[in-house]
């Protein structure tokens, strides 16, 4: 039996988990409540490129949720590590929103429109045919392309959104060239995330929706995986994947109940 009272680290991912567009999801405030009254290491990691830390703070604030911006790491300050690592003081052709254009920046990437080292997609209000045939041209002169993270799509309150997974398939597509996604499920992300919490793989907890980014990155990390079905997934979609996750869950809300319960 899984008790979640003996987990050091909780990772948890925030589109269909903790909120949808502007709504929280049932049973977040009780959870948030448990893990900082039980001392529990916490990380909300999200594949969504388009927020900062300080944004997502301010998002969960409007919410009545209080996290500091310590608690957030997201796909856009992954690919900014990465790129730093791999080419140091580069150049960069970006789609995306402007948190992971500052990420970037940050890395010490320069913006590039003509001869850059990299193509690189997330979401955001810049995508557009022109920025796509500009992205293309510039992967088939060389410049190779990343993309934040591999999601199709992504819950919103009214339905679902294309993702960046969607939005870089027509440059890989046209060019013949796979990107190379830093996001979940790729495993540079939750060692980081771990590193982050000060956990070992074995003592944290991955929390999620979906099972081709959440449940598959822990699973692969050794972690205990939760997938909720508050977001993007069904029962029925356990039937698509080879792997299941440790238990499923309606909701973060439920965690509680159960340690609450194994407690007693």
């Amino acid at each position: 039996m899984l008790d979640f009272n003996e987990k050091k680290g909780f990772i948890c991912d925030m589109d269909g988990v903790i909120y949808h567009g502007n709504r929280v999801l049932p049973g977040v405030n009780e959870f948030l409540e448990w893990l900082k009254s039980n001392n529990k290491e916490f990380l909300f990691l999200t594949n969504n490129s388009g927020h900062t830390p300080k944004e997502l703070k301010q998002k969960l604030a409007r919410m009545g949720l209080d996290v500091s911006e310590d608690h957030f790491y997201t796909s856009a300050l992954a690919t900014a590590a990465f790129i730093k690592d791999q080419a140091p003081g580069c150049s960069a052709y970006v789609i995306g929103a402007s948190a992971l254009i500052n990420a970037l920046y940050d890395a010490g990437v320069t913006m590039n429109d003509v001869n850059p080292d990299y193509v690189i997609v997330g979401e955001g209000n810049t995508y557009s045919l022109e920025s796509l045939t500009r992205a293309t041209n510039l992967v088939l002169a060389g410049a190779k392309l990343i993309g934040a993270n591999s999601d199709i799509s992504g819950p919103i309150e009214n339905g679902i959104a294309p993702a960046c997974g969607s939005l870089i398939s027509p440059i890989e597509m046209t060019t013949g060239k796979k990107a190379y996604f830093c996001g979940k499920p790729n495993p540079l992300m939750m060692r980081t995330g771990l590193k982050m919490l000060g956990c070992h793989s074995a003592e944290a907890v991955m929390i999620g929706d979906r099972m081709d980014t959440d449940i598959i990155s822990g699973l692969e990390s050794g972690m205990t995986t939760v997938l909720v079905l508050s977001g993007i997934s069904s029962k029925e979609t356990l039937t698509q994947f080879a792997y299941r996750p440790s238990i499923i869950l309606d909701g973060v809300g439920d965690i509680v109940n159960m340690a609450d319960a194994q407690k007693a």
